[in-house]
């Protein structure tokens, strides 16, 4: 465990929480996730222990993603979770106090990032400082947009996708769409219960997703054996699928994706949207590594895409940017 006085940049997503600690790395990544009690609201696990429960519990325990498709659906429960995580990082050293950049889904409000803020002082940090999820992307994307130059950047996370234009160190045009990971999976998990009735869970379809997924046809094409519960005899049944069928199960979002990308550019003024056709759309987040996305996008648009190194941590990483260069980067950082 790495001593608690280093600062650290904390990216709060849909499914995962990424903490990096200065001089240290990311020190920790565990799913966003907290085992309630349905009757009295007491919290048994955060983190990868409660997803571990998930499909194994009894209709007593919820298992509860405070956060979805990128808003705060309960803060109570978000402030709960994140000062756990955090006191695992930092410990219970009251005179350590470090302070932290916070990173956060753009679906949430002023008052809860307020909130937040005033929470995580009382877990222990000195002060924390909200930077712009697309910003932070960018950031750890390696992308420059503090001169005139313009620059794309989409970040497809778990609940949603964060896209943006930045110049000048600015954000340019904003948008965020409800296509993320989690709406792959639930695609995932109607076909095969429409085509097979074959009910699946949220793991076995992220699986499914991560192995037959796909923006484009596979080739070869990929053959996986998944099991599920058939909804007619209600017994266990396993079959043999294809990565096919699963491309056709994601074809609509990935569509919807592609329509988002080509809005925001349809938005952009002229010379910036030049800039784009230029140099590109970089995608990050985790979502991001469907097979074939970034070669989808481009062909549908005709424009270079790719996907940033290290696309899962992006947003953690350009928290970390920050931290190293806080006068150099203290006008990017939201006015508290």
């Amino acid at each position: 465990m790495p001593q608690p006085s280093g600062d650290i940049g904390i990216d709060l997503g849909t499914s995962n929480v990424v903490i990096f600690m200065k001089g240290h790395g990311v020190v920790f990544r565990e799913p966003a996730v907290v085992a309630v009690e349905r009757d009295t609201q007491h919290i048994i696990a955060f983190g990868a222990e409660a997803w571990r429960m998930i499909g194994r519990t009894p209709s007593s325990i919820n298992i509860i993603r405070p956060l979805a498709q990128g808003e705060m659906i309960d803060f109570d429960l978000t402030s709960a979770m994140l000062r756990f995580f955090i006191t695992n990082v930092i410990g219970k050293h009251i005179l350590a106090r470090p302070r932290a950049i916070l990173a956060v889904p753009s679906g949430v409000k002023d008052m809860e990032k307020k909130a937040l803020v005033t929470s995580l002082f009382d877990a222990g940090l000195r002060r924390t400082q909200i930077l712009d999820r697309t910003i932070a992307a960018a950031l750890g994307a390696q992308l420059n947009f503090l001169g005139s130059y313009g620059s794309m950047v989409a970040d497809i996370s778990a609940g949603c996708t964060d896209m943006a234009v930045l110049s000048n160190s600015t954000v340019s045009v904003v948008s965020s769409i409800h296509v993320g990971g989690d709406h792959f999976d639930d695609a995932v998990i109607r076909y095969l219960r429409r085509k097979y009735n074959l009910l699946i869970g949220e793991r076995t379809a992220e699986q499914v997703k991560i192995t037959l997924g796909g923006a484009m046809r596979r080739n070869p094409r990929v053959v996986m054996d998944v099991t599920g519960r058939n909804l007619i005899s209600g017994l266990p049944k396993t079959l043999s699928i294809d990565s096919d069928e699963i491309y056709e199960a994601l074809v609509e979002n990935v569509n919807d994706l592609i329509e988002g990308v080509q809005a925001v550019i349809e938005r952009t003024l002229p010379q910036l949207a030049s800039d784009i056709f230029e140099g590109g759309v970089t995608l990050t987040g985790g979502a991001s590594m469907l097979y074939g996305l970034a070669e989808a996008i481009s062909n549908v648009l005709q424009i270079p895409c790719h996907v940033a190194p290290d696309a899962k941590d992006c947003v953690v990483l350009g928290c970390a940017k920050v931290l190293v260069n806080p006068s150099g980067m203290r006008h990017l950082l939201e006015k508290s």
